[in-house]
């Protein structure tokens, strides 16, 4: 444990607190659990000040009892935090996190530059959380996606049967409609066609919600496959 103690005696920490808190955790470390960083207190008058443990899983509160000759450990896995934060004061900083729960936990008389390394280690972390979840949730989407297009390439090489057609003589028989539509055309300069749908980037919160609405009532009509409704939300919610 000696070069492990030297690793995290840089920025004031207290060489027995460190001592102490790595004596014992190697019984506490997971598999493949790493330690990033190791914050002692600095009270004005403590003997056995609090430290956190920061790994790559978790954060771990040690709390000397009995004379320091025992020690309780309380950990938070960080897929359970939310937010970080650091106050500094003249007495030191404060490091807090919230739980997904609201739970808010803090260790205070940090110095500043152990506190400003917590907070920035916390805060890799949890970057690295959400990129994490962000992968999975493109991992779980792209079979759906890709089924979908199987789909719709299997319908679209299905078989054209021929039908015979009859010879058009009188053309005035399948045009009405663009006949109608350009006497109406010509009747009503001014009117102006259907405007064109605009873009999901141009629309609204509430505008994007009501886009999602329609689309579930689309599936749940059956008018459009499961594998279309995700990639459609997926790309509303980005939007949100």
């Amino acid at each position: 444990m000696n070069e492990q103690i030297k690793k995290f005696l840089n920025e004031e920490q207290d060489p027995k607190a460190i001592e102490k808190i790595t004596s014992k955790l190697s019984d506490l470390l997971m598999k493949n659990e790493e330690v990033g960083y190791i914050g002692v207190q600095k009270k004005p008058v403590t003997v056995f000040p609090d430290s956190i443990i920061l790994t790559n899983k978790r954060i771990i509160i040690c709390k000397p009892k009995n004379l320091g000759f025992s020690m309780d450990f309380v950990d938070y896995n960080w897929d359970n935090i939310s937010h970080t934060s650091v106050n500094e004061s003249m007495l030191g900083s404060e490091f807090s996190f919230i739980t997904k729960t609201n739970l808010t936990i803090s260790m205070d008389y940090l110095p500043k530059i152990q506190a400003r390394k917590i907070y920035t280690f916390a805060k890799e972390q949890l970057d690295e959380q959400k990129m994490g979840f962000a992968s999975m949730e493109e991992a779980v989407l792209q079979p759906e996606i890709v089924q979908s297009e199987v789909f719709i390439e299997a319908q679209t090489q299905e078989p054209i049967e021929e039908i015979e057609t009859e010879e058009v003589t009188d053309f005035a028989d399948i045009i009405p409609v663009a006949q109608s539509d350009y006497r109406a055309e010509k009747q009503f300069p001014d009117v102006e066609s259907t405007p064109k749908e605009r873009p999901l980037s141009a629309l609204s919160q509430d505008e994007l919600f009501d886009k999602l609405q329609n689309y579930k009532r689309l599936l749940d009509n059956g008018l459009i496959l499961q594998g279309e409704y995700d990639a459609l939300k997926k790309e509303i919610i980005a939007l949100m």
